[in-house]
């Protein structure tokens, strides 16, 4: 079920991993990252850290394990009820929390990187070099309320992947809810310590790329539930959330996710696809007036590349842009450039530099939900701008 696309992104991001850690010795040291926290399993030679976030506030994460009950897994049936593992990232107070937030688990990582490489691709043994980024574990929060964010990740992906982004919109003065989607990741790790796959490309559903965006929007909105009602999963929820004021963004399969979920979903009042093709045959529809965004490569998503985005562009209803980057290719609004980059192989394709590309997709994902959740003007989504030029306004 992997797209072609995403089938090279995989392996791009593996062969990035797994080259320096074939060249090194078996002896792992930590590395500085950022604000003196130690880089997870890197070797001495390699320090990755994740762009800093850009907003004002510090930022803090939970991570819950949340079950719906009233659901059986869709694609483990024997599994029993519909399982998910979720990052929520904050506004937190400066100072708080247990100490660094970690990337992924040593596990997750190695299912990665076991479930992406190409054929005959020896994985050595040993830490998976991991970044660092910015988050304190359970930071005590920042006052105030806050609009919800939701993300997706692309399909196989896990949700790590979106970390900057979610830091940064955190820091900006968003609660977001970073999703795993079970047996759709090659791993999640789950607190009683076992690792799912990805059942899913053994058992593909019957409809393919549309039964898993039809249940990601119910992973979605079972997440909503838990965050937003009267009994929260999450601790701090009542007191940082506004319900009132919720969107959704994902890459690849989870960007075009965000449209099925909003169609589903009243909730769900803005909506952002990162470079993903929509698989169901009309999603744009149900989402009626409310606000999206289509931001993708020039290479694949221009006017007339991608028959999706023409057909959802033409079913929204409401305030909307479609917007390409040159330079960009699939993987660029997520860490994995980065982080292929920082350990010395470029992900093929790419022109553009990772910190780049980070500031480019936070500065319009954030202007986005910035106009549309909170009401403050952002002239960066009027037209073109001299300060990224990379950006084109379609039609």
């Amino acid at each position: 079920m992997i797209t072609p696309r995403r089938a090279a992104v995989a392996a791009a991001l593996v062969l990035a991993l797994v080259s320096p850690l074939s060249a090194a010795s078996t002896a792992f040291a930590a590395g500085p990252g950022p604000a003196g926290i130690p880089v997870a399993g890197t070797t001495a030679s390699v320090a990755v850290a994740l762009p800093r976030p850009t907003g004002p506030h510090a930022v803090g994460r939970s991570v819950l394990d949340l079950v719906d009950q009233q659901r059986t897994d869709p694609w483990v049936p024997s599994a029993g009820p519909r399982q998910l593992m979720v990052s929520v990232f904050y506004p937190a107070r400066p100072g708080t929390g247990s100490g660094p937030a970690p990337y992924m688990t040593q596990p997750e990582a190695h299912a990665l990187l076991a479930g992406a490489a190409p054929a005959g691709t020896p994985i050595p043994p040993g830490p998976v070099p991991l970044p660092a980024g910015w988050a304190a574990e359970d930071a005590k929060p920042a006052p105030g309320k806050y609009p919800l964010v939701l993300l997706s990740p692309g399909f196989n992906l896990s949700r790590a992947t979106l970390t900057g982004l979610a830091e940064d919109l955190a820091s900006r003065g968003y609660v977001v809810a970073l999703v795993d989607h079970t047996y759709e990741s090659f791993g999640v790790t789950f607190p009683d310590g076992r690792t799912l796959p990805a059942e899913i490309l053994d058992n593909p559903p019957p409809h393919g790329w549309a039964d898993v965006e039809l249940s990601r929007a119910k992973d979605m909105s079972f997440v909503i539930d838990q965050l937003t009602g009267p009994h929260p999963a999450w601790p701090y929820a009542a007191r940082l959330i506004d319900r009132h004021r919720i969107g959704m963004a994902g890459h690849s399969l989870g960007g075009s996710s965000a449209a099925t979920t909003m169609a589903a979903d009243p909730r769900v009042l803005a909506g952002v696809n990162l470079d993903g093709s929509f698989q169901q045959e009309a999603p744009a529809a149900g989402v009626g007036d409310r606000p999206f965004l289509m931001l993708g490569t020039q290479a694949a998503e221009s006017p007339g590349m991608d028959v999706s985005w023409t057909k959802a562009w033409a079913q929204l209803d409401g305030w909307k842009r479609w917007l390409t980057v040159s330079g960009f290719t699939h993987p660029s609004f997520t860490d994995e450039p980065l982080l292929a980059a920082a350990l010395g192989v470029p992900m093929r394709g790419d022109t553009t530099p990772p910190q780049r590309e980070a500031q480019i997709t936070r500065a319009y994902v954030a202007a986005f939900f910035d106009l549309q959740l909170k009401g403050i003007p952002q002239p960066l989504l009027d037209g073109p701008s001299a300060a990224y030029p990379e950006v084109a306004f379609q039609h």
